[in-house]
């Protein structure tokens, strides 16, 4: 029996890869972002112990999605600072720090501007 061009015989074997990851693009209706670091030191200077974070719910755009790209209802470009809703924000295991996510564009609830 001969094997056809859609058959795993004609495919060629992948090959075993060390290189990292690069970039990151997210699909769809999302962003990825750099969720700020959480703050260890109230607005009125009191330093919290190490096991009490405030936690932050705000970052930095660091990619958007094609689709978010070419629509012109979400005003979201990269580096923008936003506040987010991280209920379905997903981690993305990409540095040590783990502070990048995946989020749907509808959990971005606002985003920072100065006025000019």
């Amino acid at each position: 029996m001969l094997a056809g061009p859609d058959t795993m015989l004609d495919m060629p074997a992948k090959k075993s890869s060390t290189k990292q990851i690069e970039v990151v693009e997210p699909v769809g209706m999302r962003v990825l972002l750099r969720k700020d670091e959480d703050r260890k030191t109230t607005k009125a200077g009191i330093h919290l112990p190490d096991k009490i974070e405030i936690p932050t719910l705000t970052g930095r755009i660091v990619a958007v999605s094609y689709q978010i790209e070419h629509d012109d209802e979400w005003p979201i470009a990269r580096y923008d600072k936003v506040l987010f809703n991280p209920k379905h924000a997903v981690p993305v295991d990409f540095e040590g720090d783990n502070r990048l996510f995946v989020v749907p564009i509808e959990d971005i609830v606002a985003v920072f501007r100065r006025e000019s």
